[in-house]
């Protein structure tokens, strides 16, 4: 499993000593395999996840020739149950308990126990889930175990840990999301646009002010009340032993029996019309666009699938061969990439295939267009969009169809190559109620699917007309204006372009995309995620 939340959690395994919460240590790795619950039909559409999470029995994933052992707890609590006011809660509750000592054990001597180990835990926390998970090698899998379970059975809440690590948050707010990222600052800023007034509007890791106003007695009474027996889903897998196995289904018994707190409610995204714009005003910045709005589709639905596959040819996340990537930088050279998503895909400029953890029932189709020069972006964006638009007018060919079925059949079973992360994803499953694996119903869905489903799909979920974007930018007056004027944009380059190119660019350059001045906004840097 990986540090999966949209804003960090802990910044990788804890090992030898406590990591900062800076961007390269947010790295991680993993892919897909699936684990066989003995679903009856991997076809039947599970229940929407939109009634309170029944929890069930452990995970159970056992590899004999895997000389490690990994573990997880799922604990049915994110960012959306921060109370108003107090945001980050949530987040400073799991990193208490993921980089904070223990009753028995302060917090250094734990990273100097973990040291010859070679082992060591972590949590993520995003909107809804909170995941803490470890991994030893199996000789010395009962020593770490042990240590592991005090984590959340018998946490500390030194306050000097809790300073330490409300301090990182505020750090990474006010520094590092705002002034050394700016992609993920214009994400972050998206979800904020589309689901303001929700309890998904704030980063998982909090606001600022939120953060200032938290005292280590609202961490512990945020403790007891959610951190409890039947909000926690324990999962095992790799060369472990029965006894293991029974002991980290006992530490369950140490937990308070029943959550205080009521569930919370899926958000409601209050409807919008037309195209809304908001510009992030960070002088000195080149310009990082995300755009989207939110879509009603929840894995393991059939038209999921369809438009998993209509979105991989769109845009799949780091891969070359996707259409935006080639109009914008393979043909034009503009930036890095271009690409899109339909679920939650946090802090994708540090991973390569779709994380685990980060299950949601309110989701995002989302265009992330990374970083390019100001001068470029007004262009960009407009052909973004244009593809968007093309896409859903007129749909897939039969040959984009077959050759991105073909893609990813073989690139899914890539997913999950760790079994910590076929433990994520089964995880996952419960979260979402699918009976047996989505990895699995994933290919037979492929193998059943065809065409006229997918453009079907793609028509009923994606709606290019009711959109909302963000801009990072250091050039906000100019790019707003110009986007509000919706004269033809135009864009030079370095070396000639054919003439099959400049014709197009004539085209994209020609696409209105029509944001009346009363659908635009503007704010400073500095104020977001402030309060």
């Amino acid at each position: 499993m990986r540090p999966d939340s949209p804003i960090p959690s802990t910044r990788g395994l804890v090992r030898a000593s406590t990591c900062g919460i800076g961007l390269g240590a947010l790295l991680g790795l993993g892919c897909i395999v699936h684990v066989d619950t003995g679903s009856k039909d991997p076809t039947t559409t599970p229940d929407r996840a939109d009634a309170p999470i029944e929890l069930a029995p452990s995970i159970q994933l056992p590899v004999p020739v895997d000389p490690s052992v990994s573990y997880a707890a799922w604990f049915a609590v994110g960012s959306q149950d921060d109370p108003p006011g107090k945001e980050g809660l949530a987040w400073l509750t799991a990193n208490m308990l993921a980089e904070g000592g223990t009753t028995e054990h302060p917090w250094q001597e734990i990273v100097e126990l973990l040291y010859p180990m070679a082992a060591g835990w972590g949590a993520t926390v995003d909107r809804e889930m909170t995941v803490v998970y470890g991994r030893s090698h199996i000789e010395t899998a009962g020593s770490f175990q042990t240590l592991l379970m005090q984590q959340w059975t018998d946490p500390g809440f030194d306050p000097k840990d809790f300073e330490r690590l409300r301090s990182d948050a505020r750090s990474y707010l006010e520094k590092s999301l705002r002034y050394a990222s700016d992609e993920e600052l214009g994400k972050a800023g998206l979800e904020a646009f589309v689901f303001e007034g929700t309890s998904y509007a704030h980063p998982s890791i909090g606001t600022v002010a939120g953060l200032d106003a938290i005292t280590l007695d609202d961490v512990r009474a945020f403790y007891g009340a959610h951190y409890t027996k039947d909000r926690v889903t324990f999962a095992i897998g790799g060369g472990f032993d029965p006894p293991q196995l029974g002991a980290l289904e006992a530490s369950g018994e140490a937990l308070p029996p029943a959550a205080s707190a009521a569930p919370t409610p899926a958000p409601e995204t209050a409807a919008f019309e037309g195209r809304h714009l908001l510009v992030i005003d960070k002088p000195g910045a080149d310009a990082s666009i995300s755009f989207g709005h939110p879509i009603d589709l929840q894995r393991g639905e059939p038209d999921f699938y369809a438009l998993w596959l209509a979105n991989s040819w769109l845009g799949e996340h780091r891969n070359s061969s996707s259409h935006l990537f080639q109009v914008i930088r393979e043909l034009r050279g503009l930036n890095y990439g271009d690409y899109s998503y339909i679920e939650a895909f946090p802090q994708g400029g540090f991973r390569q295939m779709p994380p685990t953890g980060v299950g949601r029932r309110a989701q995002l189709f989302q265009v992330w267009i990374r970083t390019l020069p100001n001068n470029q972006a007004h262009f960009a964006l407009r052909a973004a969009h244009r593809e968007l638009v093309r896409l859903v007018d007129e749909g897939m060919t039969q040959a984009q169809f077959e050759l991105t079925r073909d893609f990813l059949r073989k690139y899914a079973l890539h997913f999950a190559d760790t079994t910590g992360d076929q433990l994520g994803y089964a995880i996952d499953d419960r979260f979402y109620g699918i009976d047996g694996s989505h990895l699995a119903r994933f290919q037979t869905a492929l193998d059943d699917m065809t065409l006229e489903q997918v453009n079907a799909a793609i028509k009923r979920h994606i709606d290019p007309d009711n959109m909302k974007f963000v801009i990072v930018t250091g050039d906000a007056q100019g790019l707003s204006e110009a986007i509000i004027a919706d004269a033809p944009a135009t864009i030079e380059y370095p070396s000639p372009k054919s003439e099959e190119i400049l014709a197009q660019d004539e085209l994209i350059g020609a696409h209105k995309l029509g944001i009346p001045a009363a659908n635009v906004s503007t704010v400073s840097v500095d104020s977001m995620f402030a309060d």
